[in-house]
């Protein structure tokens, strides 16, 4: 049978190994990111700021739903790693077989939460009024299209998995592309309002989708199930689904959180929407290299512990936190100096009131991003090996410090407690996760 692995993450040199294969997956980012920036840019030029409140309004519930969904196929793509470094193809075959089934269940199941909850849950987070009617309309599209947002990550996940971390870039390339282009053919030609960028969005995923589709049908088919492999394995499935949701979950857990500041945003008014919400897509960019860095490590590690590398996987996970610490100083410099700018391109406002809030959030979160890099790399790290509860209680540990701050703090502090809410809650986690991770790297080199 035909193996490919376009970066061999077992052996040789581990830095210019996990640079080779995280590069495509920054470029990848990169462009998933112009996804939503591109709606924020373009609504907010074409339909005025009040539109670009509505899309800012819905940026926790969009990310709530994107998250888990990557986090889903993230991590079912650890069990397919583990049996690809293992050289199990029999059952590599059936995990890809019961992933796709796990995947069809799940996209059914958040269309139908959607349908019942969405207005709801702009009510309740406090969606100002005026704008509520267009947010409904543009994140009704998106979880409409969420069995696209499914299957693009499932499909990417499985080629990374086995270390093709190129592929999906190309596709995915051609599809940021295609999204803004029909951004500005629906918003300036059709003038179908808010509701456009949403329906962009979902069109250009089902391309970038059946692109990676047929890529594996044709150059890795030793991925794709037979009909056979279609069976109901008890302990298979219970390993996907634990694994899956577990990084699911946690990603969904941390975005219940960001949807309950969220709330607390939506009460500081609209010019207070806008300039979050170009702050924090600003910072998606910058995050982008440590977020790339700290996906390879999944890969890295689950099939390093697949082929019982247990040093390799140590000294992964040292040199992975020492290149996001380096990036993080980098960033934290650049957007000092370059914080207005960037907000008055990304928002298209030249509201000073705007400027100043989102800077001052760039400024002030920049200084934690060293102690977000080690966060994020031991959390995949530690997925990556099996121990799926410890980034899981992290993930608690940020939900509870955000209700804190919702309840006791942002509404005596306003804004500048939405600022520190996220970094002051970085430091817990991340020595509870480092401290988990000391223990559990002991005991794999022990065994």
């Amino acid at each position: 049978m035909k193996r490919i692995q376009r970066v061999n993450l077992i052996d040789g040199p581990i830095l210019p190994t996990l640079l080779s294969f995280a590069f495509p997956i920054l470029l990848s980012n990169i462009f998933q990111q112009l996804y939503n920036t591109s709606d924020v840019m373009i609504v907010g030029r074409f339909l005025g700021q009040k539109s670009l409140a509505a899309v800012g309004a819905t940026s926790a519930i969009f990310d709530l739903i994107v998250g888990f969904a990557v986090g889903v196929g993230n991590g079912m793509g650890i069990i397919i790693a583990r049996n690809y470094g293992a050289k199990n193809d029999d059952q590599l075959r059936k995990s890809v077989a019961a992933t796709a089934v796990i995947g069809g269940i799940l996209s059914l199941f958040v269309i139908s939460i959607g349908v019942v909850g969405l207005y709801p849950l702009l009510q309740f987070l406090g969606t100002p009024q005026a704008i509520i009617a267009q947010s409904y309309l543009y994140i009704s599209t998106i979880v409409n299209g969420v069995a696209v947002t499914f299957a693009y990550n499932l499909c990417a996940g499985l080629l990374r998995a086995v270390g093709d971390s190129l592929a999906a870039l190309y596709f995915l390339i051609i599809a940021a592309i295609l999204n803004i282009l029909l951004d500005l053919y629906f918003i300036t030609q059709l003038h179908l309002g808010v509701q456009s960028a949403g329906i962009a969005t979902i069109i250009a995923q089902s391309f970038s989708a059946l692109l990676c589709f047929f890529y594996i049908r044709k150059k890795v088919p030793f991925l794709l199930p037979n009909r056979n492999d279609f069976v109901w394995d008890q302990r298979l499935y219970q390993d996907l689904i634990s694994q899956g949701f577990t990084m699911g979950l946690m990603s969904s857990i941390v975005s219940i959180g960001t949807v309950i500041l969220q709330s607390a945003i939506n009460k500081l008014g609209m010019t207070i929407i806008s300039a979050h919400i170009s702050a924090r897509r600003i910072m998606s960019f910058a995050l982008l290299p440590m977020a790339a860095i700290s996906t390879s490590m999944t890969t890295f590690t689950s099939q390093n512990f697949g082929a019982k590398r247990f040093r390799r996987i140590q000294k992964g996970v040292k040199q992975a936190c020492l290149l996001s610490f380096v990036w993080s100083i980098i960033v934290a410099i650049l957007l000092f100096f370059t914080s207005p700018f960037l907000t008055s391109l990304i928002s298209g406002s030249s509201d000073p009131n705007l400027i100043a809030n989102a800077s001052l959030y760039l400024q002030i979160s920049s200084y934690f991003y060293p102690v977000l890099g080690c966060l994020l790399i031991l959390g995949n790290s530690l997925q990556g090996i099996g121990r799926k509860l410890t980034p899981l209680i992290s993930s608690f540990i940020e939900l509870t410090g955000k209700i804190l701050f919702v309840l006791f703090i942002i509404p005596h502090t306003g804004y500048i407690g939405v600022i520190l809410c996220e970094p002051l809650i970085w430091v817990p986690m991340t020595l509870q996760l480092w401290f988990t991770y000391h223990k559990a790297s002991h005991q794999l080199l022990a065994s």
